[in-house]
């Protein structure tokens, strides 16, 4: 397992490594040993399974106001995913920035997104499961959503028009809107 830091502070890549024969293959997702290195280690509480069906589909941005903001490992079992993580951490020198990383099922790799960043997802093929762990447990009244195609965000998201994409996630507030009300989130 390889763990390298992407553009921003805290969201890293983890490049699996299989271990390959005729049978197959057996690859190990989590090691807290080698997390630890990174000080990125978490207790993880609840872990989560999702599958889009259609090219194209569009998830996000998505994330938990505190005390019920997450940590999360977010990794590919199938398809191919482009995957947005926006800095929102009230004191972060990068602030409002954002990463852009394809989680894939053929390259093995997974990302791990700190509390006070948000993600969202565009599907890049059809049929694509994902597997998330988090840190702390989902709370439907501390969630909350951010237009995934914020102007003053700005993410290039490889497609114009989702094919897919629930009415929460089209009516998503605006990062200017956002801004105005919370300021940011506390980590």
């Amino acid at each position: 397992m390889k763990i390298k830091e992407l553009g921003i502070k805290g969201i890293f890549e983890i490049q699996l490594e299989p271990h390959k024969d005729e049978r197959g293959f057996f690859v190990r997702a989590y090691d807290d040993k080698i997390f630890k290195e990174f000080g990125i280690d978490k207790k993880w509480v609840q872990e989560s399974i999702s599958f889009s069906r259609v090219k194209g589909t569009i998830r996000g941005l998505h994330f938990q106001h505190p005390p019920s903001s997450e940590t999360k490992v977010i990794g590919a079992i199938t398809g191919d995913v482009f995957f947005a993580v926006v800095d929102l951490r009230k004191d972060s020198k990068t602030f409002g920035k954002w990463i852009s990383l394809i989680l894939s099922a053929k390259k093995m790799n997974a990302l791990y997104v700190p509390r006070g960043c948000i993600n969202g997802m565009c599907t890049l093929t059809n049929n694509c499961t994902l597997t998330y762990k988090m840190d702390n447990y989902y709370s439907k009244e501390k969630e909350d959503v951010i237009k995934w195609d914020d102007p003053d965000i700005g993410i290039k998201w490889p497609i114009k028009e989702p094919k897919t994409i629930s009415e929460r996630d089209s009516k998503g507030q605006s990062f200017k809107k956002f801004i105005e009300k919370y300021k940011g989130i506390d980590v």
